[in-house]
This record gives structure tokens, C-alpha cells and sequence, in this order.
């Protein structure tokens, strides 16, 4: 298995830790945290639509994110002291928050796009 599904698959191991505690605690399950699941079991099992769920859910990820970047940039426009990350009562800086999520997409559309995980993911185990 190549080094980069491996960072690929521990980043989604996380992912699907996080996603499967906040669906415990907050009893709500949606596509966008959960997502990480069948990619994560795709990649392991090498099936042959694994690429492709993995770059829909890489899909989904960049579109959530685009919509809640434009929606914090209006509102920042409207009215800037409102415009908080609150995790559990600490207030998180928002250009260290944005730059770490730019930095996991590129990843994930790297390890994605890269010839490595295609040929991978392609070639038939024997």
C-alpha cells in the first residue's frame, strides 16, 4: 500500500472516530462527518468504485466548506464581532482554522488525483 493512502486512511480513521462520537453524543447523524466511513472501508477492500466515493465525499468536503467560508465572510460584512468558532468554550482563531482546512483538502485532493492511488486502487489483487 503506498505511504500516501496510508496518511489518506489514518486522516479518515480520525475523521470516522470524530464522526462516530459527535453521532453518539449529539444522537444526529449526517453525510458530511459520517461520509469518511464507506471511503475508509472502499480504500481498505481496494473495490473498484472506491476512487470514485472518495472523490465525491473530497466533493462534498470542498462545497461545505465553500459555503461556510462565503456565509462567515457576509456575515463578517455584517457584523464582524459575531463572527466566532467556539469549540467547547474556547474561542479558536479563524485564520489558523482556515489555512488548516485548506491544508487537508489539498492533501486529499493530492493523495486523490495522484497516479500512485490510482494505479492502487485499479490493479486487481491476485
Amino acid at each position: 500500500m503506498p505511504k500516501r493512502l496510508m496518511l489518506l486512511i489514518s486522516l479518515y480513521c480520525l475523521f470516522s472516530i470524530a464522526a462516530l462520537l459527535r453521532a453518539v453524543t449529539t444522537q444526529s447523524f449526517d453525510v458530511f462527518t459520517l461520509g469518511a466511513l464507506p471511503v475508509l472501508v472502499g480504500i481498505m477492500m481496494r473495490t473498484p468504485w472506491s476512487s470514485l466515493v472518495l472523490k465525491i465525499y473530497i466533493g462534498m468536503q470542498t462545497l461545505g466548506f465553500s459555503a461556510l467560508g462565503i456565509t462567515a465572510i457576509i456575515a463578517y460584512r455584517i457584523t464582524p464581532e459575531d463572527v466566532k468558532v467556539i469549540v467547547s468554550g474556547h474561542n479558536i482563531p479563524m485564520l489558523p482554522l482556515t489555512i488548516s482546512i485548506i491544508v487537508i483538502l489539498l492533501l486529499q485532493y493530492w493523495i486523490a488525483f495522484s497516479k500512485v492511488t490510482s494505479h492502487y486502487l485499479t490493479r486487481q489483487t491476485q
